[in-house]
């Protein structure tokens, strides 16, 4: 090791790995995907949209299971053993990619769309339930096109250590955008919905067999190291 960076714990420092980043035995199952949506409204756009990125999901092969929020309690009004929080953490594990979708309102996402994120930890004891996997976020707007509420779902992706894909979806006036049966019409934003799904399919497919490898920091095996030899230190005690 170099003598260039005296502060570096050569122990727990690593060179990238391209066996690991792209191992030899790859997942075959078809891409889990776990899809969010932000209204409980009866006729919610936010569902209709995530319905119909399902519909793509599924064509293209993947998985998909949706969790409905009606019945999810505030964060931190309810115990962890709330029967709608375990079902929430229980998709979130299993999924390996999400799609968020949500509503506009006030300028923001919605309270409910941001209770089922604050209801997922970044741990669950060993597990991971968030970090290393996909997402996309998409918006719907009662007006003009806006990108509030996938610019702060990006945030909120970054800081559960997702890998958030580049494309995204917003569709503006979504009252027009879709028929009496629930059905999204044929659109530049239809085409767009498409794009998102089939780039969120790609990074799921490219980076699965590597969350784990991506997730992989220098700080927490430090941490590990650490607390490793403090216990063989008590050991000896």
């Amino acid at each position: 090791m170099t003598n260039d960076l005296p502060q570096l714990d050569n122990e727990c420092f690593q060179i990238p790995d391209t066996t690991k980043l792209f191992p030899v035995q790859r997942s075959t199952h078809a891409p889990r995907i776990l899809l969010l949506y932000g209204s409980l409204r009866e006729r919610s756009f936010s569902r209709l949209m995530a319905e119909e990125a399902a519909r793509l999901l599924q064509a293209m092969g993947a998985e998909t299971r949706m969790f409905n929020p009606s019945g999810l309690p505030l964060p931190d009004d309810a115990p962890e053993s709330h029967p709608k929080v375990i079902e929430l953490r229980e998709l979130c594990t299993w999924a390996e990619g999400m799609v968020w979708s949500s509503p506009e309102r006030h300028g923001a996402m919605t309270g409910i769309m941001k209770s089922q994120i604050d209801w997922i930890p970044l741990a669950l004891g060993a597990i991971r339930p968030t970090q290393g996997k996909t997402l996309a976020v998409m918006q719907v707007c009662g007006g003009s096109q806006s990108f509030n509420a996938v610019n702060q779902m990006r945030v909120l992706g970054r800081w559960m250590r997702m890998i958030t894909i580049p494309n995204q979806s917003s569709v503006a006036m979504a009252y027009k955008e879709f028929d009496e049966a629930g059905r999204m019409k044929p659109s530049s934003y239809y085409d767009r919905l498409v794009d998102v799904m089939e780039e969120l399919m790609k990074f799921t497919l490219m980076t699965r067999d590597a969350s784990d490898y991506l997730v992989d920091r220098y700080s927490e095996r430090r941490e590990a190291l650490a607390e490793m030899q403090k216990r063989a230190g008590l050991d000896k005690l």
